[in-house]
Parts: C-alpha cells; structure tokens; sequence
C-alpha cells in the first residue's frame, strides 16, 4: 500500500473516490494511515461514514472487509468458529479406518486450521492487505468490545486451541458508531477518532456534483438550501447526505428544473423516512422552505 504523502494527497484520494472530504476528517485519516492506528467515526445515521471505509478500500487499493454490527453478536458469527459438523465426520472416519490412536492425537487432529471457519474479524488478518469495516459498533452489546482490544491493539487473534492468528499486513480498521450508545474507553483509546458532522452547504453541493451530476445547479443548489434548513427544523430524523443525494435524484428523474411546493410535497418520501416528519413539513411549511431555499440559492 502507498501511503499518500500528506493531508493534501490524502484528500485528493478520497475526492477521487468520490468523496469529498473537509481538511479534519482528511487529516485524522491520514495520520491513521501513516501511524497504523485504527480510525473510529461517530456521527449521526447518513453522514457518509460507511462510505469512508468503502472508498479507501477502492483507492488504495484493498480487500474490503465488513463486519454489520447487531445485537447479540458473538465471537463465533465476528470472528471464528469450527466446524463441528466436519470435525464430527473426521473423528468417525478415523474410528472406521481405524486410524483413530489415542484419544489426545485425535483431539488436536480435529483442531486443525482446515476445520476452522474464518468470519470477517479473522478474514481480516488473513489472506492480501484489507479495509476492515467495523460498521455500527454501537449496535452490539457491550461485553462483545472486548473482543476486539487484541485485534486493535495488535492485530492479531488468539485461538485457544489452535495458537494466535497475526496479520502479516495489518488491515485498514474503521469503526463506526451512529452513537446510540457510548462505545466503551478501551476501544476509543486505541483509535483516532473523528465526529462526522451534516456538510455545510458548499460542501454538500460539491457532493452532489458528484454522485448525482444528471441533477443541474440551479436544482442542485435549492436542493441543498432547502435540506439544510430542514436540518435545522424540529425533525424526529434529519435527512443526511444519502436522502440529500435520492432526493435530488427523484427531482431530476421527474425533469425538475426547480423546486416547486407541489413537488416538494409529493416527493418528500425520498428525503424524510418518518410520517410525523412529513406531515410536519408539508404544506405551507414546504412552501415557505422553498422560498428561502430559491432566494439562498440565488
């Protein structure tokens, strides 16, 4: 892996991903890069973390590997598990052919590498240089953070039956967290962190310009007027960047050429994800928005 030489150069790898990037987040990046260190991401749902992990794994070029954080989530689905189904056939066909021995032979013979079932944790250190996405760590429970302390602070796994798994080339982590829980201490020690923050204006049109270049500017720019503004409002759920990006999208599809209160109010199933956000927005609060947004946009 080529390091990108500074801030700068780290910035212009992720633009060329398609993401664009504020001085901060590039910097905290390329310190992780440079230093080896894990990079952890909170920020509310839809602010473009998960994205992050994607387009490194694709600029620098890697593996990408991901592990979906969830609820109940144990060592066995994160990091590895053994096949009992092939180390129960393996021990009656030893008996059959009477190649069985005694008992402590056999044992270790079915805690071999070739049993073991690699999940995303262990797949990680294995195999060519990888981008490990812990996504939505929040997600899982507690007690399951301290199975990653060895991986964060020495890449490696230990198996108890089999020895310690160590990355010949350690991955790329980024942990995110939507932060509906606090992530414990231990873990935040062992990264560099960053809050992924809604962009400003500027930087949201430049994003837009990007990943979705069909939409026009006039579009475009009252699209980002009016969603920063209902960022602002009193919403269960504010858009984040992904709705920013379908929503334009939706407009353009309709050959939208501004924004108009009616169609503001047809389409802002594209843009809010809560009924009570909606009713809160449509109508004359909509049409208030869009005159704002035309008149910010110029």
């Amino acid at each position: 892996m080529t390091i990108p030489a500074d801030v700068a150069a780290t910035q212009r790898l992720l633009a060329e991903g398609g993401y664009v990037a504020d001085r901060q987040l590039a910097t905290t990046i390329h310190l992780a890069l440079r230093m080896g260190r894990p990079i952890m991401l909170e920020g509310e749902p839809g602010t473009g973390k998960t994205e992050i992990a994607k387009v490194l794994a694709a600029q620098l070029p890697r593996r990408l590997v991901r592990l979906q954080c969830y609820d109940g989530m144990d060592l066995a689905s994160a990091a590895y598990e053994w096949n009992h189904a092939r180390q129960l056939m393996a021990i009656r066909l030893a008996e059959a052919s009477g190649e069985a021995g005694d008992r402590g032979s056999l044992e270790r013979g079915i805690y071999d590498r070739r049993f073991l079932q690699a999940r995303p944790l262990l797949q990680a250190l294995e195999g060519e240089p990888a981008v490990l996405l812990i996504d939505e760590l929040d997600r899982a429970d507690e007690p399951f953070e301290a199975f990653l302390l060895e991986i964060l602070a020495d890449f490696q796994v230990t198996i108890p039956e089999l020895g310690t798994v160590r990355a010949a080339t350690p991955p790329v982590v980024v942990i995110t967290s939507n932060r509906t829980r606090e992530v414990h201490d231990a873990i935040r020690r062992r990264c560099l962190y960053h809050w992924v923050d809604y962009p400003d204006a500027a930087r949201e049109r430049a994003i837009l310009k990007i990943r979705a270049p069909q939409v026009g500017e006039r579009l475009s720019a009252q699209v980002v007027a009016f969603v920063q503004a209902v960022r602002g409002a009193d919403t269960f759920k504010p858009p984040g960047v992904a709705e920013t990006i379908d929503w334009a999208a939706a407009l353009s599809a309709l050959d939208a050429k501004e924004l108009e209160p009616a169609l503001v109010d047809e389409t802002l199933g594209a843009l809010l994800k809560y009924q009570d956000d909606i009713a809160k927005i449509r109508g004359a609060e909509a049409a208030r928005l869009v005159t704002e947004a035309k008149q910010a946009a110029g």
